[in-house]
């Protein structure tokens, strides 16, 4: 009988049950059971073939001893006593057997190996393992020797010759200590196994709890799939996004039946370029935006997608978010109709202002007033070119139309009608350029760019300063700075000053006017010549624009 480390496998079973799941005593009981029966086999043996040998004491002592032993085993109240309590059994076995030894070794040559059954009990106990090793060849030693003794008149022969026996039955107790001590030992590593894969699934719940309430708790839509489309993972707000886009008469739409629209709110996505199948194809990408649903329930999102790999590099799925952008989306219709509105609003007065400049002209004005008359017209016209380009920033849309250009000239005519409002602010402001430098590009427009530029420069340097703007060649391009000494920006507003109607946190807090759309029409403007514009502020010591432009 082994330790309850050793019963706990649940592999043993007896009746249909594991044979750790009984109670002590019926655990003691059926060790001792396969002694027992085969004493009751041994008895009928006897009793048939050697009738005389059932009128021997000793054999009928070892025939009652054993049925006493059986009914110790469930008499005794094991569970009370110490654990290790029952292998006082095998002890009296080993006495028991020595009685049915010397009664019935005349009729039984054999009987002598029964102590196999107390000596495979103690050592498979996994208790005192060395004291049962012990009591393997002491045990059935005792079994021979010790009649002998009693006996008396024996020659060293005698003794030498019963020692067969007992090297047996230790040679047997170490074959089934060292199985059940390994056995014992992959127990207790399985169990400790058991219990660390128990500990990483009760963490792996907890994880998996957390994760969920994030995700429930997040305003986005968060999609997870594996390498074959299947889902693996939707939060509350995905799956209100899927019933949005699931048509009314199916309930349980596949991805091609799901209505999902492309910007214009009408033509539904063809299923290979809506965002899950883009995803589940492998592909990577951001804010792609989609209309989900039909009628005025429609929401507008915008979805970014990123792949999943394993440590080999293979694809194993995707991670989608839907972020709803509804409002936004309305607000900038919205913003881009008002615009739009303004724009036509302020196109009339300027078309009068010029033509009537133009009749001013026409009268060969003295030569003073043509000069303002030309800076009216000049500013007339650019503001015009304004509302033009607040109507293409509305529809994407910017042409120019390049050719040969003195570009210092530019900056020296931009830098004398912007002189008024420099002196005006206490600000210093010259240009620094050659004589003449050429490039080939759209002369309004680059005029545009530098009136907003110098603009900016005198606007947001409310306490005075200089404003420089220098101009040189560059690796075959022209570089145009526009420096001043002015607010200045922290990295975080620099790196957002290109967008549209942008202001930045310190322009906010003041009452300087402007819309912010100057700086991303000047970018447009730079980029359709092919060049490049950027900028580099400290927060309250300046800031130098550049741009260039190819030759």
């Amino acid at each position: 009988m082994s330790n309850p480390t050793a019963w706990s496998s649940g592999r043993l079973r007896f009746f249909k049950r594991p044979f750790h799941e009984y109670r002590l005593t019926d655990r003691v009981a059926m060790s001792q059971m396969p002694l027992f029966v085969t004493t009751i086999l041994t008895a009928v043996l006897v009793w048939a073939f050697f009738p005389e040998t059932m009128g021997n004491p000793l054999f009928v002592t070892f025939l009652i001893s054993q049925l006493a032993i059986m009914a110790l085993c469930y008499v005794i109240p094991w569970e009370r006593l110490p654990y290790t309590s029952f292998l006082a059994i095998p002890l009296l076995d080993f006495v028991s057997i020595a009685a049915g030894r010397e009664g019935g070794q005349e009729s039984l040559a054999g009987i002598s190996l029964l102590a196999v059954f107390p000596v495979i009990w103690l050592c498979a106990s996994g208790y005192y393992a060395r004291a049962a090793l012990w009591l393997s060849f002491l045990g059935p030693l005792a079994i021979i020797w010790v009649p002998l003794l009693l006996k008396g008149n024996q020659n060293p022969q005698d003794f030498a010759r019963s020692l067969l026996l007992p090297v047996m039955m230790l040679g047997i107790g170490v074959s089934v200590s060292v199985l059940t001590l390994s056995m014992m030992r992959q127990q207790k590593e399985l169990e400790d196994k058991d219990e660390q894969l128990r500990a990483n699934l009760r963490t792996s719940k907890r994880q998996e709890s957390l994760l969920n309430t994030i995700l429930d708790t997040v305003h986005l839509g968060v999609l997870a799939v594996d390498a074959d489309g299947h889902d693996v993972l939707m939060n509350r707000k995905q799956r209100a996004n899927h019933e949005l886009a699931r048509p009314k008469n199916i309930a349980d739409p596949n991805e091609s039946q799901l209505l999902v629209y492309g910007a214009d709110r009408k033509t539904l996505i063809p299923v290979q370029e809506r965002p899950v199948r883009r995803a589940v194809l492998g592909e990577t990408f951001t804010d792609y935006l989609v209309w989900l649903g039909e009628g005025n329930d429609q929401r507008a999102l915008v979805t970014t997608a990123r792949a999943m790999r394993d440590s080999d590099g293979k694809f194993t799925g995707s991670v989608i978010v839907f972020s709803d952008v509804t409002d936004l989306v309305n607000a900038l219709t919205a913003k881009d109709d008002f615009v739009s509105s303004v724009s036509h609003e302020f196109r009339t007065p300027l078309t009068s202002i010029l033509g009537y400049v133009e009749i001013l002209l026409a009268d060969e004005p003295h030569e003073a007033q043509r000069e303002m008359l030309e800076i009216i017209r000049r500013n007339s016209e650019r503001l015009l070119t304004l509302v033009s380009d607040l109507l293409s920033s509305r529809n994407g849309q910017l042409i120019v139309t390049p050719h040969a250009v003195d570009v210092a000239d530019l900056i020296r005519s931009s830098v004398s009608s912007a002189m008024p409002r420099a002196a005006a602010a206490g600000v210093e402001l010259h240009a620094d350029t050659p004589e003449r430098l050429e490039a080939h590009v759209d002369s309004a427009r680059i005029s545009q760019v530098l009136d907003n530029l110098v603009s900016n420069a005198i606007k947001y340097s409310p306490d005075g300063g200089q404003v420089v703007v220098s101009l040189a060649r560059e690796d075959g391009h022209v570089a145009c700075r526009v420096t001043d000494t002015g607010m200045g920006m922290t990295p975080e507003d620099a790196s957002e000053v290109f967008a549209k109607f942008f202001r930045t946190s310190s322009v906010r807090r003041t009452a300087i006017p402007g819309v912010g759309l100057g700086l991303p029409i000047s970018k447009a403007i730079v980029e359709a010549h092919g060049g490049t514009i950027d900028v580099e502020s400290t927060l309250g010591k300046g800031t130098t624009f550049t741009f260039r432009v190819p030759v």
